[in-house]
């Protein structure tokens, strides 16, 4: 598990390296054409895949630089953005690989692959709808 996570850094870092980050983030603002609740959810989408890949840690650690300097030059409340990371990066339950406990788990409880998607997308979709929602309600997204 702990070289797990330590690897996970290292790829969060290649993908900052390479390009791959800002490559994300310049997508992500395109997609949204400045409308500031879309570039929310393309926020909380992108860490949410992006979580199911290189784990929750590499991905929050990967994004909030991103998405702090996007909130700034957006001028938009930075607060339900950073929310949106916490929230994304920690519901991982589509992959064995994006958390820790999921590949604990996986081999000792011979599930598949397919297990984890069968029962994680449902629930990734659940706790990110609550979570833009609340955000949504909850937060003012100009600042």
């Amino acid at each position: 598990v702990i070289i797990t996570i330590a690897s996970s850094f290292a790829l969060g870092m290649a993908l900052e390296k390479t390009g791959v980050a800002k490559y994300l983030a310049a997508n992500i603002v395109d997609l949204s054409g400045g409308t500031p609740w879309l570039l929310l959810i393309l926020t909380y989408i992108t860490i949410s895949i992006l979580t199911e890949v290189i784990t929750n840690n590499a991905a929050a650690l990967l994004m909030l630089p991103i998405v702090l300097e996007i909130t700034e030059k957006a001028s938009l409340n930075n607060e339900p953005f950073v929310f949106a990371i916490m929230m994304a990066a920690s519901a991982s339950f589509a992959t064995p690989l994006g958390y820790q406990t999921n590949m604990m788990v996986y081999g000792p409880g011979e599930y598949r692959f397919t297990d984890f998607l069968r029962a994680g997308i449902p629930m990734n979709i659940i706790a990110g709808v609550v979570t833009i929602t609340v955000l949504l309600i909850g937060w003012p997204l100009a600042r």
